[in-house]
């Protein structure tokens, strides 16, 4: 059931309880501590004490008398009642009593009210401005009601960057692309000379963690200018009319303090396409949209002031945002190759010691698909097992298995798995591994281990590719399916039964074999035809079809027959090689670790005789 929060209390209510507790104080609690030392008694005891000489003080006023005891052990001061007494004064001439008349100042009728009414009512306003003030920070976090149009734009200068060009690796081509923009921000006078105009604005667009913010940090470190740096999210408030004076007031700094850089992160936050809207162009997000359009249509570039936006999600922008005269440049920030990887690996190592003889290439060919965010993960996870294992380097283990602890998780050593279990993890990934090194096009064994890891994965067999491969051939793909089905095969030959071992095998081979029906083009039912298209390439790449039911159902039917296909020849390879599966499953259960080198020994028969006793 949906929780219904209670309605906030409006201002009035706060101030109505203040000026209760001041009312109680005032009419209980204050006269109550004033009167608690002050003892009244009757007119009679009054006299009887000044007769015995027990008086020592009495102030006499118009309606009651004051006096003071010389043993205060009871109380400190007693009060009576004044009555018409002609012979009270000599009474306490009589007994030497010291006594005086209090005479009632006169008060200003100005002085009165001031007490009376201005006082209090300053004392309520202030506080009422201190709930204000502090519910208005709950809200808005700071700020006042005059600022709610002001731009939370963090404004980076020279010095506070410190980033430049050099910091970021595997991305040439970007920095190639905002090399242009830098060179504009630091000898303008040579493109008004030739009538060229810089680009008002580059959209950088790629996957998350590839430095598309770090990029636009090196090229205000490059230019030497201040850098506004603000996230789409920032621009967008409850109140209906704030992104859009946010949007003003963020090109009026940018203009005061030009050339300078202004760099929008995620804008896709406030720049999605206005078809996708249910409000009739009443939304708050549209009209700081049309304010955006409207300020980058109106300043000029070559005062330079240059936008910088990035997203990962740039087919859901609007169009007019990415027409010619706003975003003119369009800069991919892909996930870097072989190349890149081993440089942005190199670049983020030289914040650790490492120890000598340090192979990054290794670690790039393992980090297929890594962004840059992922290797300075990597890079951080080696420092720190290092220092786990009281070391004051980083060592090639220490990479390697940082590699393993990004893509698997934490080795879990003191999981209990039965025997039985564990032969069954060990037949499974040998399956896998024999499979994959009896095919032409399947990459080389790098390592197979069953120790479990706190992914959730019993065991795992890491293949690492020798070069870099931007294709993949139809036989690349059915290999790699028939390797998915390698540890399925090996349990059903062996053991003849099947586990639940293998979901996440069947899950990636009905991927790969899917996308050959219906995106690579890869079957002889529907030759080239285009049966499927990638919504989102950065984020996940969820995919939609584009054909009826009718062919849905057929491409299920051909997928459905290369699975089998790939499963049958995995069963085939385990069934001609079942001595090697018998014999590598034997050394794997011993060792629960085994390198590439260690598998293709064994397997090519150039292991050592005590290997395996």
């Amino acid at each position: 059931m949906k929780e219904i929060k209670p309605p906030k209390k409006p201002l009035i209510f706060y101030y109505g309880i203040t000026i209760l507790v001041i009312l109680l104080l005032n009419s209980f609690i204050l006269p109550a501590i004033y009167n608690y030392s002050i003892k009244e008694v009757d007119y009679g005891t009054f006299l009887t004490m000044v007769e015995e000489g027990k008086v020592e003080k009495v102030e006499i006023e118009n309606n009651e008398i004051v006096f003071q005891p010389f043993d205060t052990s009871e109380s400190k001061y007693y009060k009576t009642g004044a009555i018409n007494d002609p012979k009270l004064v000599d009474r306490l001439h009589n007994a030497n009593v010291q006594f005086s008349k209090v005479i009632p100042k006169e008060t200003s009728p100005v002085l009165s009210f001031i007490l009376s009414w201005i006082l209090p009512l300053i004392i309520f306003i202030a506080i009422g401005q201190w709930f204000a003030k502090k519910m208005q920070n709950r809200i808005m976090g700071g700020g006042n009601a005059l600022s709610f149009g002001k731009s939370k734009a963090k404004v980076y200068v020279e010095a506070q960057t410190g980033i430049t060009f050099a910091d970021v690796a595997g991305q040439d081509e970007a920095k190639e692309a905002l090399q242009e923009i830098v060179d504009f921000l630091h000898n303008p006078n040579k493109y008004k000379e030739i009538g060229a105009n810089i680009p008002k604005g580059a959209l950088l667009v790629g996957p998350p963690g590839t430095g598309k913010t770090l990029l636009a940090k090196a090229v205000a470190g490059e230019s030497k200018v201040p850098f506004f740096s603000i996230s789409g999210s920032e621009f967008v408030e409850m109140f209906v009319g704030m992104g859009a004076a946010r949007v003003r007031d963020l090109f009026k700094q940018a203009q005061e303090k030009a050339p300078c850089i202004v760099f929008i992160d995620e804008i896709d936050a406030i720049g999605k396409s206005r078809n996708s809207g249910i409000s009739g162009g009443n939304d708050e997000r549209e009209q700081t949209l049309n304010q955006l359009l409207t300020e980058m249509d109106g300043f000029d570039a070559d005062k330079g002031v240059v936008i910088l936006a990035a997203s990962n999600r740039p087919e859901t922008l609007d169009k007019a945002l990415l027409r010619p005269g706003r975003f003119d440049r369009r800069v991919p920030v892909e996930l870097p190759d072989l190349a890149g990887r081993e440089a942005i690996l190199q670049v983020h190592a030289k914040k650790v010691k490492l120890a000598d003889h340090i192979d990054f290439n290794v670690i790039a060919r393992a980090t297929s698909g890594a962004s840059g965010a992922d290797l300075a993960n990597i890079i951080n996870e080696a420092a720190l097992r290092a220092v786990k294992l009281g070391r004051n380097k980083v060592t090639q283990n220490d990479l390697e298995e940082s590699v393993e602890v990004v893509i698997a998780g934490y080795q879990r050593k003191n999981a209990v798995i039965s025997m039985k279990d564990k032969l069954t993890i060990a037949y499974h990934e040998i399956g896998h591994a024999l499979v994959a090194a009896k095919q032409t096009h399947s990459a080389p064994v790098h390592k197979i281990t069953i120790i479990p890891r706190t992914s959730g994965a019993l065991g795992y067999t890491m293949q690492v590719d020798e070069r870099e491969t931007v294709l993949m051939s139809k036989e690349q793909a059915l290999d790699k399916i028939t390797t998915f089905m390698g540890g399925r095969a090996a349990e059903e030959i062996i053991f003849k039964t099947i586990t639940s071992g293998a979901s996440n095998d069947i899950e990636q081979a009905t991927k790969i074999a899917r996308s050959m029906v219906t995106r690579f083009g890869m079957s002889e039912e529907f030759d080239m035809m285009a049966l499927e298209t990638v919504n989102n390439p950065y984020l996940g790449g969820d995919t939609s079809l584009l054909v009826s039911a009718e062919t849905a159902s057929k491409i299920d039917d051909e997928v459905l027959n290369i699975i089998k296909s790939c499963h049958q020849n995995a069963i085939k390879i385990l069934e001609k090689n079942i001595d090697k599966l018998h014999e590598l499953t034997k050394f794997l259960l011993e060792k629960e670790t085994i390198s590439g080198e260690e598998f293709m020994d064994i397997l090519s028969g150039n292991q050592k005789e005590d290997s395996i006793t």
